[in-house]
């Protein structure tokens, strides 16, 4: 998560002032382009969320090439330095680009300067767009200056808001190295305490086993702090809460519950002197804050990470078929007073992030046709990328068995679980298959939205041909979850999971002056709590957990937790709705 830039230049900042403020010079809602000149053409993807910059690489730009005669052009923010400068600096010139992949929160100042499309004119025939007209409806209503098409949010799905989006893993649970824990003899974990207590028994074990010390059962890392220690909030995430800046709440629709870092005893505070006894415990590896994600991403690979705050994190770096045959891997802990936070499915899709079309874009009408095409099951499956996302290529990642029933074949075995060395086939255009996966990082359906062609999931995490598949990890998982197939399966079977209605909603923008006393908020709140996680003694916990309550609150807090709680009101009142509507 990275921190807004200052401008360089107060020059620029009056000119992405008067940019954005309709000094364009055409109206994006005027009648459809001229006719398309069927040339090959280079898009210009301004795209908040790729990772890459550049040209798209390999398979999935051969597709492309072939179909619509494009070439991305994928320029990154992430890379270019993060923060607003490259978006300031492409507004103020009045051609952000010929995609535009962006917060769902600038799109009113975007249609205001004329420089996105209203995209009504092309939408005839576009049978994938248009069969999701609330989700059409719920980016057209981010835009008051003008009536129009606006865009599409990503991860639409069409199951029930009160369903979990995440498959058979959530996101943030307790995940540990299930191979050791069985060694220790698959103690009971009534509780957190006695959770610190089973995790220095594997750290033990796994120490005495390899001869390596430098194995922890915890490790943490730093750089996507914001309002909060993330890593914290993640693991307040175990028990149903979840985060609207400064305000940690719980899932569901009802309007209380409300907490923050500086709530006396609550659950943000109680996660941290969770993470200090299991620092002072010396299961918590030292350099947790001074490592960075790709440190942590290291280490969980080589074996040295226990516990998994995520299940993106352990499992796709420890479960590949090898390992699972072995009993090796990452599953979730049996912790008796967790109730895992769910982030339901999105009929409408979530508007936090779209996709739209720059008013100086060429062939426009060809552009909607290749947006159409990415919310098409064809255009879902082409957009894979590894465990968790959707199948890749028919017939070359997966088909249909003889019951009508999709597989993975063995090249989509390596591509979801393991696909390091993995090559493409000459005729989808060679080269490395993690190469060529799409660098627009834009998920347009949710990967676990039901296919209607299969009546299965995009997701083959999600398929009966691969749940029935068995390994001594998952067997031995099974055996002691009481005959569970899944996470999701225990969590609901259980009643450990809290399920937060997926309803479309996007925060407005802060108010300049809420936000400098934010920024002194953040900073005081993730200073303090580093330095209260890693204590070294109870009195220096109580201590800097007393000065971050002192600070924060003499920083005028309560302008920052006031504006939160009116979001956290109107997307409360967001989730009343769409389960309404959904019911009707």
């Amino acid at each position: 998560m990275k921190k807004n830039k200052l401008m360089a230049a107060v020059s620029l900042l009056c000119v992405a002032s008067m940019a954005l403020a309709g000094c364009g010079n055409s109206d994006s809602s005027s009648a459809a382009d001229t006719k398309d000149d069927g040339k090959m053409m280079t898009v210009d993807v301004f795209d908040s969320l790729a990772n890459y910059q550049g040209i798209q690489k390999g398979w999935f730009g051969k597709i492309i090439q072939d179909k619509f005669k494009i070439k991305l052009n994928i320029i990154a923010p992430n890379v270019a330095g993060g923060g607003n400068t490259l978006y300031d600096t492409r507004t103020a010139a009045g051609n952000l680009g010929d995609l535009i992949i962006t917060s769902g929160s600038n799109l009113n100042k975007l249609a205001k300067a004329n420089l996105i499309t209203d995209l009504t004119p092309y939408m005839k025939g576009m049978k994938n767009l248009n069969q999701y007209r609330g989700a059409q409806q719920a980016v057209s209503n981010l835009v008051t200056v003008k009536k129009g098409i606006w865009g599409m949010p990503q991860n639409v799905s069409n199951q029930s808001p009160l369903s979990p989006s995440e498959g058979i893993e959530p996101a943030a649970a307790p995940y540990i190295r299930w191979d050791y824990y069985a060694k220790v003899g698959y103690p009971q974990i009534p509780d957190m305490d006695a959770f610190l207590n089973v995790l220095k028994q594997m750290q033990d074990k796994a120490r005495e086993e390899t001869g390596k010390n430098d194995i922890y059962a915890i490790s943490l890392f730093k750089d996507w702090d914001g309002a909060l220690m993330q890593n914290a909030g993640a693991i307040a995430n175990w028990f149903g809460y979840y985060q609207q800046n400064s305000i940690l709440y719980p899932a569901g629709t009802e309007k209380s519950g409300y907490e923050s870092a500086v709530t006396k005893d609550g659950v943000y505070q109680k996660v941290l002197k969770w993470i200090n006894k299991a620092y002072q415990m010396g299961i918590v590896d030292p350099d947790s804050a001074t490592q960075s994600w790709d440190n942590i991403s290291t280490k969980t690979t080589e074996g040295k990470v226990l516990l998994s705050l995520w299940s993106w994190l352990g499992q796709p770096r420890q479960n590949s078929e090898a390992n699972m045959a072995k009993g090796v891997g990452f599953m979730l802990a049996p912790l008796k007073t967790m109730k895992v936070y769910s982030a339901g499915a999105m009929p409408t899709g979530n508007i936090a992030t779209v996709i739209a079309v720059g008013s100086k874009a060429k062939n426009k009408s060809r552009l909607v046709k290749f947006i159409d095409w990415l919310y098409s099951s064809e255009g879902v499956y082409d957009s894979a990328s590894n465990a968790g996302s959707s199948a890749g290529i028919k017939g070359l990642a997966w088909k249909l068995n003889d019951e009508g029933k999709p597989y993975l074949t063995d090249f989509g075995l390596k591509a979801m679980n393991d696909a390091s060395g993995l090559n493409m086939p000459k005729e989808y255009g060679g080269g490395s298959y993690n190469d060529g996966i799409s660098a627009l990082n834009f998920p347009t359906i949710s990967q676990n939205a039901i296919d209607p062609e299969t009546k299965q999931g995009y997701n083959p995490q999600l398929w009966d041909t691969e749940l029935a598949k068995e390994n001594k990890l998952k067997q031995d998982w099974s055996d002691h979850m009481g005959g569970a197939k899944s996470t999701i399966e225990y969590l609901e079977k259980n009643k450990m999971i809290a399920v937060a209605p997926g309803a479309s909603y996007t925060a407005p923008e802060m108010p300049s002056k809420i936000s400098t006393i934010n920024g002194q908020v953040n900073t005081a709140v993730v200073s303090h709590s580093w330095k209260a996680a890693m204590a070294k003694s109870d009195a220096d916990f109580d201590n800097e957990i007393k000065q971050m309550m002192e600070k924060v609150n003499g920083l005028d807090f309560k302008q920052v937790y006031d504006f939160d709680q009116k979001c956290l009101t109107e997307l409360k009142d967001a989730q009343i709705k769409i389960v309404k509507q959904y019911a009707k």
